[in-house]
């Protein structure tokens, strides 16, 4: 230990030396958080993306960063109100991380806005302009007057704020106008007459961008931001005022719930009204237009009980998270944005309309979003409903998308005399509201609907249809690594397998039985569950490859996940590395593990891959003394996944289709496009090398899955 608290390591491409203390040896969660954002941003300014797309990037980087908010520093602030200012395993304080992230997400924020106006430069060339209202000549200014008389006005409430009417509450992350007013002859407000204060909220269910009629002649697109259309107008809402300043601001609010799950008699009922205790959450951040007159900014502070250290002021629009949606709707742009893919039905799939009857001929089948079609789960799913043979659907569901085939498939199961069974997750972060409308409308439809197990969080990915055939019983499974969700399934890498294979369909049926009954652990023969028997799991097969390099013999790890923040993981992992594994880590994300760090990690590689596409799916290798095992997994390694949540890792027994996922782990790794590597300072560098340029998820469209199997089993 104390050779490890000296150690020394040498960052070859920034060209220093650096001791490692204790605490050192970890990289912070939130800080490792940052770098991956900067990442995210790194593509809206990479000149090599199609330009829509970087606008799109530019939407995530701001949408990441309002959750990270509202969450995570959120809690940090709440630690530190309640004087909780201890260190944590990276070395840092509540205090201290606070100062530090304020820092980071500041520069951040001032590269955000730095690369909005680079685009829209680039996005004037293409004939498409984010106007101000100075850049309208006099008839397109009248037809948006107009616009706004007609649909903007009616919508609007203005909310003056004096002694007989209180400061109003402000909804979390929505967009608002700080006015600032005299009375008509005044000049200026005074000692004598005070300030004139009212708050107008951009109502959000109109379109954030107004599209201007077009110049005679001009070939130019432009639109117009509504809270510039609103800004302009703001004296049809007070009359007999004149307007000192108009400033548009946005506060964050702490988004964390604190859910009562053992004293709540109803969950369902306790959720809703924690999520109405959500819209008066304590401020985080406040965002403010550059220029606000300081007795707007003064006033706001004192109203949100905000400090200095809570403010951002942004040269630019506030929360462009818009831009994903302006971006995605300009039409005949196709040039502007990546080639688009279509999904394939998964030739597996493709020999039979019977989805049931392949994997009772064929065996376990593997599909690959977002190449593969999600539209094959879509089938399973109804056509167990509508078999007659099946006796049983039982399924989880974490965050489903808006109309989905899945909920109606099971509906339609139910009322047909199926026993259905759905745990569904109403915790899942920020999607509570639209998984309590699904419950309630698969218990009208008969559905037995169970909320999972108090305090934990069911995020296990699983389906278990139960036929009947041939006087038995037979099982069916589906095991996922992402949601059942067919919208983010186009956008997220996810990997599922379908199988029959008895020890899985049993595992299946213990499962949710202990999520929907009371059940004493089971003796798992293919699963690992968290959070009882996942860690020990992880740390037995780290445990024999380290046995397997102790004997000379070659010992490798493979984990491709989204993020690795668990310490004992991280420790676990150094071992490993110590006694000569090979590890290699695909982590899209947080990464508290610092790799290549002599004496401690020098066997350790950690690569994040940023691109078209969302890396989600998690799948680990292990060389297993020469006989290779692949799993598939939902959870990260993170506490939370590990020890207080659902979690299950299965694995893969064809052959065929190991080499398959191991082919893909490997194609991740010789990317060189878009991987960044992690250095032992926790700063990422992109992959070079003297190797052809291969982009992985490129390169994952142009090799079909299917094919790299039937390639596999040709050797099996």
């Amino acid at each position: 230990m104390n050779r490890l608290r000296a150690a020394q390591w040498f960052d070859s491409k920034r060209g220093r030396a650096t001791r490692m203390h204790g605490s050192q040896k970890y990289i912070n969660r939130d800080l490792s958080w940052t770098e991956f954002n900067r990442r995210v941003l790194e593509e809206a300014e990479d000149p090599g993306t199609p330009l829509l797309e970087r606008f799109q990037f530019l939407s995530i980087v701001a949408s990441n960063l309002d959750e990270f908010m509202s969450v995570r520093v959120a809690g940090l602030r709440e630690q530190l109100k309640a004087g909780f200012n201890k260190p944590d395993f990276t070395g840092y304080t509540q205090g201290g991380l606070l100062k530090r992230l304020s820092k980071r997400v500041g520069r951040m924020v001032r590269l955000q806005y730095k690369t909005y106006r680079e685009l829209l430069r680039l996005l004037s060339k293409e004939n498409i302009a984010l106007a101000s209202w100075d850049d309208l000549n006099g008839e397109q200014q009248e037809a948006m007057t107009v616009y706004f008389q007609e649909i903007v006005f009616p919508v609007l409430t203005p909310m003056a704020v004096d002694t007989s009417r209180p400061f109003p509450l402000l909804h979390n992350k929505e967009l608002y106008l700080a006015v600032v007013l005299r009375p008509e002859g005044v000049e200026g407000p005074t000692q004598e007459n005070g300030i004139y204060f009212a708050i107008v909220q951009v109502p959000s269910i109109l379109s954030r961008t107004v599209e201007v009629t077009k110049r005679k002649g001009s070939r130019k697109n432009a639109y117009l931001l509504l809270e510039e259309l609103i800004r302009v107008q703001i004296g049809q809402l007070f009359s007999g005022y004149a307007t000192e300043s108009v400033h548009a601001f946005r506060v964050t609010r702490n988004a964390d719930l604190a859910l009562n799950e053992e004293g709540a008699e109803d969950l369902l009922k306790e959720m809703e009204k924690e999520l109405r205790r959500r819209r008066r959450g304590f401020p985080v951040r406040l965002e403010i237009e550059k220029g606000m007159s300081i007795q707007a900014r003064e006033l706001l502070m004192e109203e949100l009980e905000v400090g200095e250290e809570e403010i951002f002021e942004i040269d630019g629009p506030l929360d462009l998270t818009f831009l994903s949606k302006f971006t995605g709707s300009l039409p005949n742009m196709e040039q502007l944005r990546y080639p688009p893919i279509e999904p394939v039905y998964p030739a597996a799939f493709d020999v039979s309309e019977d989805i049931l009857s392949v994997l009772r001929e064929r065996g376990d089948a593997l599909v690959y979003h977002p190449y593969e079609s999600f539209e094959v789960v879509n089938d399973f799913i109804s056509e167990a409903a509508e078999d007659p043979d099946v006796l049983a659907i039982k399924m989880t569901l974490y965050r489903v998308s808006v109309n989905s085939v899945l909920v109606q498939a099971l509906a339609r199961a139910a009322e047909s005399g199926k026993q259905v069974t759905v745990v569904v997750e109403i915790k899942a972060r920020f999607d509570e509201a639209r998984n309590i409308a699904w419950a309630k409308q698969l218990e009208r439809a008969g559905c037995h609907v169970v909320y999972g197990l108090v305090g934990l969080k069911t995020h296990a990915k699983i389906t278990l249809v139960v036929r009947r055939e041939a006087g038995s019983l037979r099982r069916y499974v589906h095991v996922g690594t992402g949601n059942y969700n067919e919208n983010t399934a186009k956008l997220y890498t996810d990997a599922g397998l379908f199988t029959c294979h008895p020890w899985i369909g049993a595992d299946a049926s213990a499962l949710f039985n202990e999520m929907t009954g009371y059940s004493t652990p089971h003796d798992w023969r293919a699963f690992a569950v968290a959070p009882a028997g996942l860690r020990p799991r992880l740390y037995e097969l780290i445990d024999r490859e380290i046995s397997c390099a102790k004997q000379g013999k070659p010992a490798r790890i493979v984990a491709k996940i989204n993020s690795l923040s668990s310490q004992p993981m991280v420790d676990k992992l150094y071992e490993a590395s110590q006694a000569g594994v090979k590890v290699d880590l695909i982590v899209r994300g947080v990464c508290c593990l610092r790799p290549g760090v002599p004496g401690l990690s020098d066997n350790v590689r950690v690569v994040s891959i940023v691109d078209r596409f969302l890396e989600h799916s998690r799948i680990l290798y292990v060389s297993a003394d020469g006989e290779d095992e692949v799993f598939i997994s939902s959870a990260d390694w993170m506490s939370r996944n590990l020890s207080r949540r659902v979690e299950l890792l299965c694995p893969v027994y064809d052959r065929g289709l190991r080499l398959a996922l191991r082919n893909m782990l490997e194609l991740n790794l010789q990317d060189n496009v878009k991987a960044r590597e992690l250095l032992p300072s926790g700063g990422y560098v992109r992959v070079q090398n003297e190797q052809p340029p291969l982009r992985s998820q490129f390169a994952s469209s142009d090799i079909p899955l299917w094919k790299t199997v039937a390639d596999a089993k040709d050797f099996t």
